[in-house]
């Protein structure tokens, strides 16, 4: 149980990593395509490690028979893969629009930023609370 808990450590990492790591980037305007490639990079980059991250303690809780653990992994993995597919394209089509100075892209851009870190926030906190909670 103790290995399968400290697998879960990455995890935790990756989920305060984004959170820590995007909330500076509230700063900007997101009014340039420069801003949005790099909020955008940084999202991308946080849907891969999250999926790796999870996977390991998914099979870890698996192992010992802890499949409820196991199911909120692969349910954090599903949940960053699905949001990826989502978010990024449309990331994508809004960097255009921004490149053309339009404010309703640039203020929906960062609507997306916010909802992504709330998202991430909610997961870590439950994650939280479900090791300290169900662990025993």
């Amino acid at each position: 149980m103790n290995a399968a808990l400290f697998s879960t450590i990455p995890l935790l990492m990756c989920l305060g990593y984004f959170f820590m790591g995007s909330l500076p980037l509230l700063i900007l305007k997101h009014d340039t395509p420069m801003d949005a490639r790099f909020v955008r990079g940084f999202f991308k980059n946080y849907y891969i490690a999250v999926v790796c991250a999870a996977a390991i303690p998914m099979i870890a809780f698996a192992l010992i028979g802890r499949f409820a653990f196991s199911a909120s992994m692969f349910a954090i993995a599903a949940l960053a893969l699905f949001l990826r597919k989502i978010v990024l394209p449309h990331m994508d089509a809004l960097r255009i629009r921004i490149e053309s100075a339009d404010s309703a892209a640039i203020a929906e851009f960062r609507h997306i930023h916010i909802v992504g870190m709330v998202i991430n926030f909610v997961q870590l906190a439950v994650l939280i609370w479900g090791l300290f909670h169900f662990s025993r």
